[in-house]
């Protein structure tokens, strides 16, 4: 690959995002990084249905196909498996294909390539394949996406080797765990949420990485520890925003990778504070909210003060109706109430 490791790796941000500089949006800081790896290595190419539209996939792929040319950039047939099965033929001879879902539901249709193949090659061969793709989708909600088109599908990954998943929650993040992720040599999934996409914040210019398999605090505190990723984080800070006159404070802690799972830094966390709480996209049964729990009854049993909380989807699929999705969600409302359960303040 034609990038210069000392390069990337001397501008990897593994601190808070900066609180000055350039002001981005969310699809913006992706379309950047998109636009940054294109240029840098011909070996790039992004590929989708819906990338070469004129609003391109909700402004990330927005101008792309006319820098880079159409056989860069390009829109892809109703054939999930068979596109995905291209991108890891293509990343086992050399190539790093961005393919990109504008929903995590089709990412279903295409899970024999992608967890039989793309995760399995390189230990199959002793680490002389290598697959490097990405698979980036963006997670629905509203609009009445219902059962079918708006699915969290994270959970149902968390299990599968070879695979790394990435859920940035900044502009800032998704522009550096974008970068981060096409100059991984494995299969990397990116979970966006549509809710973030008209998200600002500080983006540095040129090429930067965020480091897979690394958390970050948001906010530090004294008396529980909320883990997340992804739009959930924002109505964390919302939920503490509304309890400032209560003395709660809370160590926030932004995942950014579910996996690899960084344990080390919510295990510090669950020592100081003694209480735990997840919070997730995606359903509690089985995923995150579940593997964190256990991890936290495994390794910091000793530290815990009260029992782990967890808030996510009830084990229904999403109904289609607004008043509906206003329960089925996780919500500024139940994380304030969950807090105050769990403090007793």
């Amino acid at each position: 690959m034609p990038w210069d490791e000392g390069l990337v790796n001397s501008l990897v941000y593994d601190v808070p995002d900066p609180s000055e500089g350039r002001i981005l949006g969310y699809a913006q800081a992706l379309n950047e990084a998109l636009s940054l790896a294109l240029d840098k290595d011909r070996s790039v190419f992004v590929l989708g249905q819906g990338v070469d539209d004129p609003g391109g996939m909700f402004g990330t792929t927005k101008g792309l196909p006319e820098k880079f040319g159409h056989d860069r950039v390009f829109d892809t047939p109703l054939s999930e498996e068979g596109m995905m099965g291209v991108c890891v033929g293509a990343a086992m001879n050399g190539m790093r294909p961005v393919y990109m879902h504008n929903r995590p539901d089709f990412l279903l249709l295409a899970f024999n390539q992608l967890v039989t193949h793309a995760a399995k090659f390189t230990y199959m061969d002793n680490g002389q394949t290598r697959v490097p793709m990405v698979v980036w989708s963006a997670i629905g909600r509203g609009w009445g996406s219902g059962a079918q088109h708006s699915q969290a599908i994270q959970g149902l990954l968390l299990g599968v080797p070879g695979l790394k998943i990435v859920m940035p929650s900044t502009p800032h993040d998704a522009k550096g765990l974008m970068l981060a992720a096409i100059y991984d040599n494995n299969p990397v999934l990116i979970f966006e949420h549509r809710w973030l996409m008209k998200q600002q914040g500080v983006v540095p210019e040129g090429i930067y990485t965020v480091p897979i398999g690394k958390g970050i605090y948001r906010r530090q505190g004294k008396d529980l520890t909320i883990v997340g990723a992804s739009h959930v984080l924002d109505l964390a800070m919302k939920a503490l925003d509304k309890l400032k006159d209560s003395d709660i404070t809370a160590d926030v802690i932004d995942l950014r990778t579910l996996k690899p799972l960084d344990e080390t830094i919510i295990l510090e966390s669950l020592r100081k504070t003694g209480r735990i709480l997840v919070v997730d996209t995606g359903w509690t049964m089985g995923g995150l909210c579940a593997e964190i729990g256990c991890l936290a009854a495994e390794k910091g049993f000793d530290d815990l003060r009260s029992p782990v909380r967890r808030i996510g989807m009830p084990d229904i699929p999403t109904p289609a109706g607004f008043t509906l999705e206003q329960y089925i969600y996780p919500s500024v409302d139940k994380i304030e109430n969950t807090i105050k359960e769990m403090c007793k303040k």
